[in-house]
């Protein structure tokens, strides 16, 4: 691993990937299992890995997710081939005796959940990063998005349990006509210094 990348694999990863709006082709099941146990395995604080995430690909679990997308969000999510939720759990620590078994992590959460809500949302977030990278590895393409309703979301994939829905990821085959020229970034001098 002391290798770097070579050039197609960044260019998969970074440099040619988009953001897609329009998607062909069907996920298998296999692959969306191959796509978890590669997220599953980047880091997060102490381990605590909090995403929870439902992919959304039968007919009957789009209709469930129709009433919470936003108007811009909704045709090109109801033809996605698979949406995942991505969705945080609330009360992680109760796994951490078996997710980071060297010490007592799960007294460093324990209390209110209040306590508990940063750290959730931070290493949720870093496991929808990894989610996106490894759908591109795959060969996948992704359209990230937070245009729902998190709360009718909530009540469709997650009642009854500790998981808050945070952001959706739509995933297929991306179709070209569907990107808008890329945005602008920052360049290293405008966003970073090295000290």
């Amino acid at each position: 691993m002391s290798q770097p990348l070579n050039e197609a694999a960044l260019d998969q990863l970074f440099r040619s990937a988009r953001t897609y709006n329009a998607f062909t082709g069907e996920v298998s099941d296999d692959t969306l299992r191959r796509l978890y146990d590669l997220l599953k395995l980047g880091p997060t604080g102490a381990n605590t890995t909090p995403a929870r995430f439902v992919f959304v690909k039968s007919a009957e679990a789009k209709a469930k997710l129709a009433p919470a997308l936003s108007e811009g969000n909704h045709a090109k999510t109801m033809s996605a081939p698979v949406t995942v939720i991505v969705g945080r759990d609330l009360d992680f620590h109760e796994k951490l005796p078996y997710l980071f078994p060297h010490a007592d992590a799960k007294a460093w959460f324990d209390g209110p959940r209040e306590g508990r809500d940063k750290p959730s949302l931070l290493n949720m977030s870093l496991q929808a990063g990894y989610l996106i990278l490894a759908a591109r590895a795959l060969g996948l393409d992704a359209g990230p998005m937070t245009g729902f309703d998190p709360a009718k979301v909530d009540e469709a994939f997650f009642a009854g349990t500790n998981i808050r829905s945070e952001i959706l990821v739509n995933l297929g085959y991306g179709d070209p006509a569907s990107l808008f020229p890329r945005s602008p970034r920052l360049s290293f001098d405008e966003a970073a210094r090295i000290v």
